[in-house]
């Protein structure tokens, strides 16, 4: 009976802790605009379209899966406008939906890059099902901090500031400014509080020839309460078509990255982290695939072969 109550007990404050942490992405430098609302493409006719999904320590009862879909179109040379929708879940038990908008604003330094300001604006959705837990088989979990199921929507908003050269990057931004209380204390029960996150990216491109390219690119994410993340990757892109890519997260994992173009307008990525935590006995590592497609709704850019989103 114990060991049913310790699990329950965990999965219940991993939810609490996960409400305190984003989603963690190996791929993040190709799901910018979900964690940075300053972030711009600039070609004025496209819509970027991104899908993302992230199976997190497989093998690991409950373990956390997160899914997003994003946009974004620049409407005029200055502003870009932004469209996402973030899907969490723990073990079918807490699943939040955070629906966000996005509005970039863009200056151009001409011979020194362009310079963004971005702000975000949503809802969060919170739904957490105690339903079904039980001790045993048999027994009806009866905990009374566990008792009422949780249906909550929180509005924040977010910032940041992005900017780039045809070489390099570098963007600042807090996707969520306002703190969010998930769990009052009220009655006896826990309390989980939703955390302003820290995002610092950065990235350079070296031409090796006219074939190969290499991009070195860091993230770290900050937030009260957890260590800071840190993400190193280095990337290599063959004829702007195949990429392949290794990253370390420290005290995390280990991780590796394919990409490939399979038309002008689509491209199409899969990540494997190898866990290095205390959870790499109990799990055989992390899975995440993303798909990115331009579409070009005017008609504007027939034949259109933009270089891969390095930024």
């Amino acid at each position: 009976m114990k060991k049913y109550i310790l699990s329950i007990l965990s999965l219940f404050l991993t939810a609490v802790i996960w409400s305190q942490q984003d989603a963690q992405y190996t791929q993040y430098m190709y799901n910018m605009s979900v964690i940075n609302p300053a972030y711009t493409t600039n070609t004025i006719g496209i819509v970027n379209i991104g899908a993302l999904h992230r199976t997190q320590w497989v093998g690991v009862e409950g373990s956390p899966k997160s899914s997003n879909l994003f946009l974004h179109t620049p409407i005029n040379n200055k502003i870009e406008v932004g469209f996402s929708l973030v899907n969490d879940n723990i073990g079918d038990v807490v699943k939040q939906n955070n629906l966000y908008a996005d509005v970039a604003y863009k200056l151009d330094l001409e011979d020194y890059g362009n310079l963004s300001f971005g702000l975000k604006a949503g809802v969060s959705f919170l739904d957490v099902d105690f339903n079904g837990f039980t001790l045993q088989s048999g027994d009806v979990f009866t905990d009374p901090n566990f008792t009422d199921n949780i249906h909550k929507s929180y509005f924040n908003v977010g910032a940041g500031v992005y900017y780039n050269t045809d070489n390099y990057y570098v963007g600042l931004s807090v996707p969520t400014l306002l703190n969010s209380k998930y769990l009052d204390r009220d009655n006896g029960k826990y309390q989980g509080t939703k955390q302003a996150h820290v995002f610092l990216t950065g990235g350079y491109v070296f031409e090796i020839n006219d074939l190969i390219k290499l991009k070195p690119a860091f993230m770290t994410k900050i937030v009260k309460g957890a260590d800071p993340v840190v993400d190193l990757t280095l990337n290599a892109l063959y004829n702007n078509k195949l990429e392949v890519g290794i990253g370390y997260r420290f005290d995390d994992a280990i991780s590796g990255m394919v990409n490939f173009k399979a038309t002008p307008e689509l491209r199409i990525g899969y990540a494997y982290d190898y866990t290095t935590s205390n959870l790499g006995p109990f799990s055989s590592g992390s899975h995440e695939i993303f798909v990115l497609y331009n579409l070009d709704i005017f008609n504007l850019h027939k034949g259109f072969d933009k270089s891969p989103r390095f930024f």
